[in-house]
C-alpha cells in the first residue's frame, strides 16, 4: 500500500511542478490540444455509430422476442462504446507523444534540470527518436490491445463483467499509461522497452499509484489536455527515483584486534 501512495505522490508532484513552471505547463499543452480535437470527433462518431454496428454484427437476433434483442444489442453497445473508451484513454497518450515528442523531451529534460544531477540527453536525431516512439507505442499497443479483447469478453460474465473486469480495464489501462509517461524520461537514459518493461514490473504497485488516478481522470473531458504537461513531470520524476543508484552498503564492522 504505501507504493501505492508513493505512486500517486509522483503524479501530484508532477502537476505541482507544471503549474509552477507556467511558461512549461502552457508549452506542455499544445499537443494535447491538437490530439483531443483529432480524439473527440471520433468519440462521437463511435457514440452515433454504435447502434448500426452492432445491428449489423448480430443479424441473428433479428427474430428474437422482445426483450432479448433489445438487451442484447443495448448491452453490446455499452461494451463497444467503453472498449472505445479504453482503446482512448491508452492510445491518447501514445499519440499526444508522438506529436509532442519535441515539446515533452524539453519539458522532461528541464524536470531533469530543476532536480539537479545528471540531465541525460539520448544524442539522437529528432527522425530517429520519433521513430522509436512509434515503433515502442504499437508494441505496447498490441499488447493493450489483446488485454482489451479478453476484458470484452469477460464482460459477459454475470456480476464479473459489471464489477471486477472495469477495474482491471483502469489497471491495465493505468500501467500502460504510466510506461507510456515514464518512457520519455527512461529513453533518454538509454533503455530500450524490454528493459522499461522489467523496471516497472519491479515496482508495480507504485506504478499503478502513479497510472490509474490519471487514467480515471482522463476520461473526464479536456481534463487530460491540462494533467499532460504534469503527468510527464511527473513520470520524469518518478523515473528519476527507479532508476537511482543505491546507496552502497555499509562495510561490515570488524574489531581491530591490532
Amino acid at each position: 500500500m504505501s507504493d501505492l501512495g508513493a505512486g500517486f505522490g509522483y503524479l501530484i508532484k508532477g502537476q505541482r511542478w507544471a503549474f509552477g513552471h507556467g511558461r512549461w505547463f502552457g508549452f506542455g499543452l499544445l499537443p494535447g490540444l491538437i490530439t483531443l480535437v483529432v480524439y473527440a470527433g471520433a468519440l462521437v462518431g463511435l457514440g452515433y455509430g454504435a447502434d448500426d454496428f452492432v445491428a449489423w454484427a448480430t443479424p441473428f437476433a433479428d427474430d428474437w422476442s422482445s426483450p432479448w434483442s433489445g438487451l442484447l444489442r443495448n448491452t453490446l453497445v455499452v461494451l463497444v462504446f467503453v472498449l472505445g473508451l479504453f482503446l482512448a484513454v491508452i492510445t491518447f497518450t501514445a499519440v499526444t507523444l508522438l506529436v509532442g515528442q519535441p515539446f515533452y523531451e524539453s519539458l522532461s529534460e528541464e524536470v531533469d534540470r530543476s532536480e539537479g544531477g545528471e540531465v541525460p540527453e539520448s544524442g539522437l536525431p529528432l527522425w530517429q527518436e520519433l521513430w522509436i516512439s512509434a515503433r515502442d507505442s504499437v508494441r505496447i499497443l498490441v499488447r493493450v490491445a489483446l488485454y482489451g479483447v479478453l476484458l470484452f469478453a469477460l464482460g459477459f460474465v454475470p456480476v464479473l463483467g459489471q464489477t471486477v473486469v472495469p477495474a482491471l480495464g483502469f489497471c491495465v489501462s493505468g500501467y500502460f499509461l504510466a510506461e507510456e509517461l515514464t518512457a520519455v524520461a527512461l529513453q533518454r537514459r538509454g533503455m530500450v522497452l524490454k528493459d522499461r518493461l522489467v523496471l516497472l514490473r519491479g515496482r508495480r504497485m507504485m506504478v499503478l499509484g502513479f497510472g490509474v488516478p490519471l487514467a480515471l481522470s482522463f476520461l473526464v473531458p479536456f481534463v487530460a489536455v491540462f494533467l499532460m504537461p504534469g503527468a510527464v513531470a511527473g513520470a520524469t520524476l518518478l523515473a528519476r527515483d527507479l532508476t537511482a543508484a543505491p546507496a552502497p552498503a555499509p562495510e561490515p564492522y570488524t574489531l581491530n584486534k591490532g
